[in-house]
């Protein structure tokens, strides 16, 4: 009778252990609009989210930078290791559901021996050994307690996986707004290398001007004031340079390599010289809930927290814990497993919460707050999303309009120059008029490539808000064949 009790007890135990607690999960509201700030026209081709990092930055240069950051940027490895260790505390509370099976063995000795005076054959010393088998305080799950907390941890552990994803969204396309930085950086440097040059002949000009008499000592300083302008920009530039290139090797883990900004697949060089990006439909509001995995790790936040609020009504129950084992018992060390030295026991435990000072009740009232916390907070992530997207879409619509705008008044200005710098060594002009359209120029130049930068950041940004660079194509159709 005994032999088939604890096992029928379990079997009653684990079909019982049904009950939950969690409340229904149901997906909140996108608190966005339909559809994007002016309707614009969407351009055919693949969602961003599917398309791969490789078929979206096809130049050779920049793709070598991203490889080197995902292997070694540290940001990211941090967000690997945080997985590895929320899977390990899925674990940890996934084996709670099971008992926890141990071999212990135990010896004591002790005087006085209390049975010396019913057998005074057994001498003054009292001998107790024993070996067992068996598990310690299992909790038999009947309300759900555990298993709500094995899915919280579920939940944690995806949404800390969805943010690694994230993580990677966001390096790859630091990576590539910093490497373009770079090649606007030397295209700036350049045009301040021909602003100081053409500058110097000019000093020289109205220099040899004013010596011989034809022009004022006014004029002669206000082209050294643009001569020290145009110095002084050059060392800035410099240096905005090197700062930008520490940046980019921050984002890598490793230096810069020496032929990164160098060559590229174009006649053209710099900004102009990469490979072309490919314009990516922003599809719908409602599609981001799916493709980005800063909003799916929001949301599993909020599963988790659902499951906390299972695991704060189960308090409320009673708890049942079983302790069982069966071994072997003898007084004396050597008859430890001789035959009728066995022992079993089987000690059942119920807990009822009574009274806890209202413990309980508070606990609940946490998860329940912590679950409105997780709302809002996914909801932000939404609208945060939608913002970043309309934004992107708004520079996609202007920004080319713009370039165009700013590269047709460099072409001007330029033209405006070679005119007055020919009207000035011909004695027609003032060096007024000629300096003020060297400074024009410079001005100039300097926006049209500021706002080429601008349009290629855009193009990337656009590609990070909508969810891509999260895999590679071997990633991508890994997913698809499963």
């Amino acid at each position: 009778m005994t032999k088939k009790l604890i096992p029928t007890a379990l079997a009653a135990a684990l079909l019982l252990a049904g009950c939950s607690l969690i409340p229904t999960y149901e997906r909140p509201a996108a608190p966005v609009p339909t559809t994007y700030p002016g309707d614009p026209t969407q351009p055919a081709g693949q969602a961003a989210a599917s398309l791969p990092w490789q078929d979206f930055f096809t130049d050779a240069r920049l793709a070598g930078l991203i490889q080197t950051s995902l292997a070694n940027n540290r940001d990211l490895r941090v967000s690997v290791l945080n997985i590895e260790q929320a899977r390990a505390q899925f674990q940890i509370e996934r084996s709670a559901l099971f008992p926890a099976l141990g071999l212990t063995g135990s010896g004591s000795r002790s005087s006085p021996n209390a049975y010396q005076a019913i057998d005074p054959s057994q001498g003054s010393v009292s001998s107790q050994y024993s070996v067992n088998f068996g598990f310690t305080a299992w909790e038999l799950d009947f309300f759900g307690r555990i298993r709500a907390l094995k899915d919280q941890a579920l939940a944690q552990y995806l949404a800390t996986d969805e943010t690694r994803k994230a993580v990677q969204i966001s390096l790859i396309a630091s990576v590539a707004n910093g490497w373009l930085t770079l090649l606007a950086d030397d295209e700036l440097l350049e045009i301040t290398r021909q602003t100081l040059s053409t500058r110097e002949e000019s000093v020289r000009l109205t220099k040899l001007r004013f010596d011989n008499g034809v022009s004022s000592e006014l004029d002669f300083q206000a082209a050294n004031s643009l001569l020290e302008t145009a110095r002084a920009a050059y060392a800035q530039q410099l240096r905005t340079r090197q700062q930008d290139e520490n940046a980019l090797a921050l984002l890598l883990g490793a230096p810069v390599p020496a032929d990164a900004t160098a060559g590229g697949t174009t006649a053209a060089k710099g900004l102009d010289g990469i490979s072309p990006m490919p314009d990516v439909p922003a599809g719908l509001p409602s599609d981001l809930l799916a493709e980005r995995p800063d909003i799916r790790s929001a949301e599993q936040q909020l599963i988790a927290a659902n499951a906390n609020i299972g695991a704060a009504r189960a308090n409320f129950f009673p708890r049942v814990s079983l302790t069982s084992s069966i071994g072997t018992a003898s007084t004396e060390f050597s008859g430890l497993f001789d035959r009728g030295s066995k022992a079993w026991s089987f000690a059942p435990t119920v807990t009822l919460p009574i009274f806890n000072a209202g413990a309980n009740i508070a606990t609940l009232d946490s998860a329940k707050a912590g679950r409105e916390i997780a709302v809002a907070q996914y909801e932000k992530s939404v609208q945060t999303a939608f913002r970043e997207v309309a934004d992107a879409l708004a520079g996609r619509a202007t920004l080319g309009e713009q370039v165009r705008a700013q590269r047709a008044q460099a072409d001007a200005e330029g033209v405006r120059f070679k005119l007055s710098d020919l009207r000035y060594r011909n004695g027609i002009a003032s060096a007024l008029d000629l300096l003020d359209a060297q400074r024009s120029l410079f001005t100039a130049q300097q926006s049209a490539v500021t706002t080429r930068l601008l349009q290629l950041q855009n193009q990337v940004t656009l590609y990070k808000t909508l969810g891509g660079g999260w895999a590679t194509r071997e990633q991508i159709e890994k997913n698809q064949k499963s």
